[in-house]
């Protein structure tokens, strides 16, 4: 699978969305997810797992806890991905607007002929 639809794939679950909106603040610990949300803490550790398999959360042990963060590369990636339709859309959009302007000038031009 495409680090793209994995990517995504991970992101379209609902909750595993609002855990990863829960982390854009910093670090947290499972424990500190299950009290923002309304999720068992096993589900919870699911999610985590599907988020770090795909590669859009990493964990650091600091003693008994385990962190979870959010990986800075799989948000550019997804930045990437975006950004290459956006120079698509553009250029179209670029192309539309000048259209649009050598029409307008043009009737201008008809409009003052006819006067």
């Amino acid at each position: 699978m495409s680090t793209h639809i994995t990517l995504f794939s991970a992101l379209a679950d609902p909750a595993r969305l609002r855990i990863v909106e829960a982390m854009k603040s910093g670090e947290c610990a499972v424990g500190d997810i299950v009290e923002r949300m309304d999720i068992h803490q096993s589900g919870v550790s699911r999610h985590l797992r599907i988020l770090t398999e795909a590669g859009i959360v990493q964990m650091r042990p600091d003693g008994q806890k385990r962190l979870y963060s959010l990986r800075k590369e799989a948000f550019d990636q997804l930045e990437a991905w975006v950004a290459g339709y956006r120079r698509h859309w553009e250029a179209r959009l670029d192309r539309f607007g000048a259209a649009l302007e050598r029409k307008h000038a043009a009737a201008k031009a008809a409009s003052r002929e006819k006067s």
